[in-house]
């Protein structure tokens, strides 16, 4: 059963589903974070949560402000630091991260640098890569949690800050990157969307409640295909949502935005 519910809590719990039981996970904080804590009290009590700064498999008792935050390392298997964290994702140990962007493209690649203008004069500078780029190299699985408009869902991103599948078919390979790895899902407020075997280009796997596949399109600014039978997003069941509002995140760092 499912009840009232707002389009964040919706994309937090459908990122949540995907993380398996046992798997590995680099997280930020925010909604990456927000996810895993869902998962682990629901289907996938194994996940093992890893953190930029450096904590591997804490016990969240409380939603982290940041990677740093010592919650971060709540009686966590180990409290070590970035290069370990990259090391590990190096050793081909860490099956999902959750990444984002200002842009992104029909091949998952991300822009988080700069929008418009040449890369000296940029009509925006953005934050950049931090370990963005690190983590797309050398993640199995990447997932991306954005809000879907055509300023975000671009048909080329401006600056290619951190790789998806590059120009497509066998170009991660060609650039060095493991064969196997990279975008995975990527869930907006009005569908969950992957990526098709062969041509490496995003398409609609389902659509959210209410929502029609020409919205879907109207706000993507390149061609997007669709897997079929085309089908709805299950909602949040009520299970769910309390999780997330008792537990995951009662101040509402997350999911009080809409």
């Amino acid at each position: 059963m499912s009840v009232g519910y707002n389009a964040m809590e919706l994309m937090v719990c459908c990122a949540a589903r995907l993380l398996e039981d046992g798997r590995t996970a680099a997280v930020g904080t925010g909604v990456p974070c927000a996810a895993a804590m869902l998962a682990q009290r629901t289907h996938a009590p194994n996940l093992v949560i890893l953190f930029e700064a450096g904590g591997i498999a804490p016990q969240l008792p409380t939603m982290p402000i940041s990677v740093g935050d010592s919650r971060a390392f709540h009686r966590a298997v180990m409290a070590t630091s970035m290069a370990d964290i990259m090391e590990t994702c190096q050793r081909g140990l860490i099956d999902y991260t959750f990444l984002g962007g200002a842009q992104i493209d029909a091949y998952g690649n991300l822009n988080s640098t700069q929008i418009g203008g040449e890369h000296p004069r940029p009509k925006v500078r953005l934050p950049g890569s931090g370990g963005a780029n690190d983590l797309a190299s050398l993640c199995w699985r990447i997932l991306v949690v954005t809000n879907h408009d055509r300023r975000r869902f671009v048909e080329k991103v401006d600056f290619l800050t951190t790789p998806g599948y590059l120009s497509g078919p066998g170009a991660r390979e060609a650039a060095g990157l493991p064969p196997g790895s990279g975008p995975y899902r990527v869930i907006t407020d009005l569908a969950v969307l992957g990526y098709d075997d062969g041509t490496k280009r995003m398409r609609i796997l389902s659509l959210h409640p209410g929502v029609t596949l020409a919205q879907v399109r109207a706000a993507t600014g390149f061609e997007l295909g669709v897997r079929e039978p085309l089908t709805a997003t299950d909602p949040p069941t009520s299970e769910e949502l309390r999780l997330l509002r008792e537990e995951v995140d009662p101040l509402r760092y997350v999911i009080g935005r809409h």
